[in-house]
């Protein structure tokens, strides 16, 4: 990887300012981030803080942390985790009011260790009006972040 990033700073050469700086169609290879691509369909908006969830099915109630979460879906850390394929009720506690916002139903789509993700298929316009006020704002307090994080590099 070091020789791959030394012949291609070689070959683009240096520039001025920042993280992702153009200086003459040169990238500044010392402080761009190397990520591995992004294959999602949907952007996850990774939370600063980890909120609440409650879900149930026919058979259990339980409650856990969300992880990431989009307006398509979420992942949820918790002890008890519903069988892939189960179809669950939830409600987010999140900080933007005081109700829960619920997701009439949801579908289990992966299961991994204490961890399970959780697609959307079913929320009441309001609820999702909401959601995706909420996801906006987050998205754009992460890319506010970046943007003084890469100033600040400078």
């Amino acid at each position: 990887m070091g020789r791959i990033r030394t012949t291609l700073r070689t070959l683009l050469g240096p520039c001025e300012r920042g993280i992702h700086s153009v200086t003459r169609g040169r990238l500044d290879w010392d402080t761009v981030e190397l990520t591995y691509p992004y294959f999602r369909q949907h952007y996850r908006v990774p939370l600063a803080e980890q909120y609440s969830v409650m879900f149930s099915d026919t058979a259990t109630i339980a409650e856990g942390k969300i992880m990431n979460l989009t307006v398509f879906g979420c992942a949820i850390e918790c002890a008890a985790l519903a069988p892939y394929g189960t179809t669950l009720q939830v409600r987010l506690i999140l900080p933007d009011q005081a109700q829960s916002l619920p997701v009439e139903e949801a579908e289990v789509r992966w299961v991994q260790g204490n961890r399970m993700g959780l697609q959307f298929h079913k929320v009441e316009r309001a609820a999702d009006f909401r959601l995706h006020g909420f996801v906006w704002d987050r998205m754009v307090e992460r890319l506010r972040t970046i943007t003084q994080e890469g100033f600040s590099a400078c």
